[in-house]
This record gives C-alpha cells, sequence and structure tokens, in this order.
C-alpha cells in the first residue's frame, strides 16, 4: 500500500477515530478493568490508521466508533510490534 493509500484510507468515513492514551489515562483504564497490557486486543505499529500518532510498542490507542443503535462505543487496542 502505498502512502497515499493509507492517508485517503485514514480519512475514509468508515475508518472510526483512533486516539492514542497519556500515561495517565493508561494506568487508569488498567486499573479500572484491573487488566495488564497483555490482555488487550492487539494493533500493529504499522497500522495505517495509526501511522500520524507517533505510536510505540506498548501504548494504548482508542478506537471510538459511532452506531446507530448503540450510540458510541470506545475500544482500546495495544500496539504491538509488525
Amino acid at each position: 500500500m502505498t502512502s497515499k493509500m493509507a492517508a485517503e484510507s485514514i480519512k475514509h468515513s468508515l475508518v472510526p477515530k483512533h486516539t492514542k492514551l497519556s500515561f495517565e489515562e493508561t494506568k487508569k483504564l488498567l486499573e479500572t478493568y484491573n487488566i495488564e497490557l497483555g490482555q488487550l486486543p492487539r494493533i500493529l505499529a504499522i497500522d495505517p490508521a495509526i501511522a500520524k500518532l507517533s505510536v510505540k510498542v506498548g501504548d494504548i490507542i482508542a478506537i471510538e466508533r459511532e452506531s446507530k443503535t448503540a450510540g458510541r462505543s470506545i475500544y482500546y487496542r495495544a500496539v504491538v510490534e509488525n
């Protein structure tokens, strides 16, 4: 996939908003759900949707999805190596 194609896919209406959590937000999330980083679903560090977030392995990404029936849902993914 070319970088132009990756950039265009991020702007697509079906690609949900991706946000990198801060250290404090990460700590609070893990404490709230009483989980460890390795228990979260994973997202590759090279995923085009997070390319502009300056992520590193171990970061957590919040993915916000809109739904007509459920409203707004937030999913969390741990960044892993390629």
